[in-house]
């Protein structure tokens, strides 16, 4: 098993480890597969997408079977298997967002980055996903940012203005 954590040592970065080392502790020592969530999240936040080197890692440094980390992170949503854009933007679209007019905001969204959903930006900026019910109706439409930051009420206006100020800002939201 060491060489194992070597290796994934190896693959995980050390801020990774403290993180899921922090993660680790609110469980018991026999059960430490019940971070992989959590685990799954750090790596994704520092890669934007967890490749299977990254999954294994995972899989390795809490000790778990690779199988059982690709079975949570392709069954949940926000996490991703594949590439994507450094802004990765999710729409809901279900009943009340789409109500509320969520596919005027996916129409303009798909118009302003030219991609449909699924496709990702040519200059790797932007990926565009659906999204089912973020428990926001009463902002509808919304939208999450890589997985963290609700934008509600997004009307094309303000998808216009959300977009310029990731561009002023450098794309540090």
């Amino acid at each position: 098993m060491s060489a194992q954590l070597n290796t994934a040592a190896y693959i995980l970065s050390s801020d990774m480890i403290v993180q899921i080392d922090l993660e680790l502790k609110k469980y018991p020592a026999n059960q430490r597969q019940s971070a992989v969530m959590s685990a799954l999240r750090i790596v994704q936040t520092v890669e934007t997408w967890l490749s299977t080197a990254m999954m294994d890692a995972v899989a390795q440094y809490i000790g778990m079977p690779a199988i059982a980390v690709y079975e949570v992170a392709t069954f949940y949503e926000m996490f991703e298997t594949s590439p994507v854009g450094k802004h990765k933007i999710t729409l809901c679209t279900n009943l009340p967002c789409a109500l509320s007019g969520a596919l005027d905001a996916l129409t303009h969204l798909q118009n302003k980055l030219n991609i449909k959903l699924g496709e990702t930006t040519a200059d790797g900026r932007f990926t565009l996903k659906e999204g089912e019910c973020f428990g926001a109706c009463g902002d509808a439409p919304v939208f999450l940012l890589n997985n963290h930051k609700m934008c509600s009420w997004m009307t094309p206006e303000k998808i216009d203005q959300f977009l310029a100020a990731l561009d002023n800002s450098g794309g540090a939201q």
